[in-house]
C-alpha cells in the first residue's frame, strides 16, 4: 500500500470532522439571517407606501432627495426604519391618556367599517385576550401537537365546556415560527393542557426566536403548580416595579 493510501482514511475523517464542525457552526448563522431577513422583508413592505408617499412630496421641493429615496437599494432600508419609528411613536401614544383616547377613537372608527371591523376587531379581541391573566387555566401552555409524542406551545383563548359529558374543555391557539400571525386552534380537554410560569411576552420571543431565545427551563411533564404560577408572577410584578397610572 503506498503511504498516500495510508493517510486517506485519516484525511476523510478530519474532512468529516471540518464539515460538521462547519455545519453546526453554521446553523445559527443561517437560523438568525432566515429570521431577520423575514422580518426586514415584512416591515419593508408594509413601510414602502410611506416611502413612495414622501418621495411625491419630496419631488415637488427637492427631486434630487425624492431622486435618491427611490434607489432600489435604499426604498426597503428607510421603510423598515419608518415602520419601527410608527410603530415606537404608537408605544409613546398608547401610553399617554390623550394618546389612548386617539387610539380609542381610531377603534372605533374600525369597528364601523363592515369588512375590516371584522378583522381588525377579532385580532384586536385575541391580543387583549392573550395578554391577560386568567384564574381558571395558566394562559401559556404546553400540548400535544401535532403526535401525542411532540409538544408544542400554545395560548388558552378561552375555556368550554362539553356539552355531552360536562368536561371542562381549552381553546388553545398555536403559533407557528418565526410568524406567530399564522397558526393552529386546537380544542383540547383542560386535563390534558401542561400549564407553564411563562409569560405571553416571554413565550413570543422563544416562538419568534426559533426557541433560541428564552427561558431555559419550562414545564414539560407536568403542569406548574398554583404556588409556583403565583411565585413566578410575583417575582416579575417586583422586577418590573409599581405600574404607572
Amino acid at each position: 500500500m503506498a503511504p498516500s493510501d495510508k493517510h486517506l482514511p485519516t484525511m476523510m475523517t478530519t474532512v468529516r470532522r471540518r464539515l460538521l464542525t462547519g455545519f453546526i457552526t453554521a446553523i445559527p448563522l443561517v437560523v438568525t439571517w432566515f429570521i431577520v431577513s423575514f422580518l426586514f422583508r415584512l416591515l419593508s413592505d408594509i413601510g414602502r407606501p410611506l416611502v413612495t408617499a414622501l418621495g411625491r412630496v419630496l419631488r415637488r421641493f427637492s427631486p434630487d432627495t425624492a431622486e435618491f429615496l427611490a434607489h432600489p437599494w435604499f426604498v426597503p432600508m428607510l421603510s423598515a426604519i419608518l415602520v419601527i419609528l410608527v410603530i415606537y411613536m404608537l408605544g409613546i401614544l398608547a401610553s399617554m391618556v390623550v394618546g389612548r383616547r386617539v387610539i380609542e377613537a381610531f377603534e372605533m372608527l374600525m369597528r364601523r367599517i363592515p369588512v375590516v371591523q371584522t378583522i381588525y376587531g377579532s385580532v384586536r379581541q385575541l391580543l387583549d385576550v392573550l395578554r391577560q391573566d386568567t384564574g381558571e387555566v395558566q394562559r401559556v401552555v404546553l400540548i400535544d401537537f401535532p403526535t401525542p409524542e411532540m409538544k408544542a406551545i400554545g395560548f388558552v383563548t378561552r375555556t368550554l365546556t362539553d356539552a355531552d359529558t360536562g368536561e371542562e374543555l381549552a381553546a388553545v391557539y398555536v403559533p407557528t415560527t418565526p410568524n406567530p400571525t399564522s397558526g393552529y386552534l386546537e380544542i383540547v380537554p383542560v386535563r390534558n393542557v401542561v400549564s407553564t410560569t411563562w409569560t405571553f411576552d416571554e413565550a413570543m420571543t422563544f416562538i419568534v426566536s426559533g426557541g433560541a431565545v428564552g427561558n431555559t427551563s419550562m414545564n414539560y411533564s407536568k403542569s406548574a403548580s398554583e404556588e409556583a404560577i403565583a411565585a413566578a408572577r410575583e417575582k416579575r410584578e417586583k422586577r418590573q416595579g409599581p405600574t404607572k397610572r
